[in-house]
């Protein structure tokens, strides 16, 4: 079985390039011949191929830039990730030099490969879906709106309101393209694939469901007071974790709810010890006023730093409007450490509501806040709550499980098309 992984990046920022990586990692332990194909390469893997050459390599650094010029025109819009996949790629060569028995396709966007080349591709083809890019006429996540049910068009986020609008360019673009596609999506959480099986373009494909997977021997409690001697954090408060402040212009990630939430905290019994770490960013010129005295670790690199920085936690907060999967709650609650969200998209595969964290009805400001509190009250429910937050992680989440399921996934794709073949 010979397996070819296609992603924008293997690392270096975006939760769908490191679960893409730690696949091909986990497909490579199960000894399958996995080989990654990437245009921006951050690890020193040999594994992992990037482009050659001096001039491609400085086409590959446009063609994010390059790619978003379109949307210009629309002086209206939001200004939140929107792909539009139209520039020429060299990745069908690279995939054909290869040769592989299955094509496994995640996060390409960034101008990685254009639309129509999908169906250039001769081998069978599993896309792990990490957000809603797939379905939508360009936006990652859609928000409120489900035109992508329909065929897009009068895009809310381009603040269009004509029927033949760049959103419904792109849709028609990937309906024509794809049309006899041999294709099988992967979505890591139900609430995706759900979202995936009404969309029009895909509400006849075959959905599978397979979570994203995490080495447990790398993430994986250590000592708290050491954690804190270490980072230089007190030792004697309820330290509240978030992060990515640099992300609080992206509205989908709730920072504003969460700073609402942290105000609503601060009238609670327990706000002389609680403090905050915020990871993803260092401190700001001017930082926003979050109620609470604020440590920042800036930008954490590596699995054995973040373990220490999820583990020297006692909370870790995840305010997301909308999200599939995503990495951080998983790595903390691998760390032992009880995560509170609202109870959108994805959350609820992870978070048991009072098992190992809170799930919050969502968008209610105060239920996130007496969430927080209700993890931190009871000493001896605190201890159950981390508990079985590495429970869960361990018997749901590994990467072993992870790659045994897409392997499993790809051997059968693989000998249906052999058969076909044969016929």
């Amino acid at each position: 079985m010979k397996v070819c992984l296609l992603s924008y990046s293997d690392g270096g920022g975006g939760g769908g390039f490191s679960a893409a990586y730690r696949l091909h990692r986990g497909l490579l332990q199960l000894e399958t011949d996995s080989t990654m194909i990437v245009d921006i390469k951050t690890t020193d893997d040999f594994t992992v191929l990037s482009p050659k050459g001096k001039l491609v390599r400085e086409w590959v650094k446009l063609t994010p830039s390059l790619d978003v010029l379109p949307i210009l025109l629309y002086s209206q819009r939001d200004h939140t990730p929107y792909s539009i996949q139209w520039l020429p790629d060299r990745v069908v060569p690279r995939v054909s030099h290869i040769n592989p028995d299955i094509i496994n396709l995640h996060w390409i966007n960034f101008g990685c490969l254009q639309i129509e080349s999908l169906n250039k591709f001769n081998q069978p083809i599993v896309w792990t879906l990490h957000d809603m890019w797939a379905f939508t006429g360009g936006c990652h996540y859609s928000g409120s709106c489900n035109r992508y049910s329909q065929s897009c068009g009068s895009c809310p986020q381009l603040g269009s309101h004509q029927t033949w609008d760049l959103s419904r360019w792109i849709w028609k673009r990937k309906a024509k393209a794809w049309k006899n596609l041999n294709l099988t999506l992967v979505t890591p959480s139900q609430w995706l694939a759900d979202c995936a099986n009404n969309s029009s373009l895909f509400r006849n494909s075959r959905i599978e469901v397979i979570p994203n997977g995490l080495d447990v021997n790398q993430y994986k409690p250590f000592d708290r007071n050491v954690a804190r001697e270490l980072l230089n954090l007190p030792d004697i408060k309820h330290l509240l974790l978030f992060g990515a402040a640099s992300r609080t212009s992206d509205r989908r990630k709730g920072f504003h709810l969460l700073l609402a939430a942290l105000k609503k905290l601060s009238n609670n019994q327990l706000h002389n010890q609680i403090e905050l770490i915020v990871f993803g960013s260092s401190q700001p010129m001017d930082p926003p006023d979050l109620g609470f005295k604020t440590h920042y670790l800036g930008k954490i690199n590596g699995d054995l730093p973040l373990s220490l920085v999820y583990s020297a936690a006692n909370v870790f907060i995840a305010p997301s409007l909308e999200d599939n999967l995503p990495n951080t709650v998983m790595e903390a609650l691998a760390c032992g450490i009880p995560s509170v969200a609202f109870n959108i998209g994805g959350m609820s595969d992870m978070i048991e509501h009072k098992r190992n964290g809170y799930l919050a009805e969502p968008y209610a400001i105060e239920d996130l806040a007496n969430g927080i509190a209700w993890v931190l009250e009871d000493k001896d429910r605190y201890s159950a709550l981390s508990f079985r937050a590495r429970q869960k992680v361990e018997q749901e989440f590994s990467l072993e499980i992870q790659a045994r399921h897409y392997l499993d996934l790809y051997e059968e794709l693989s000998y249906s098309s052999q058969a076909r073949i044969k016929q």
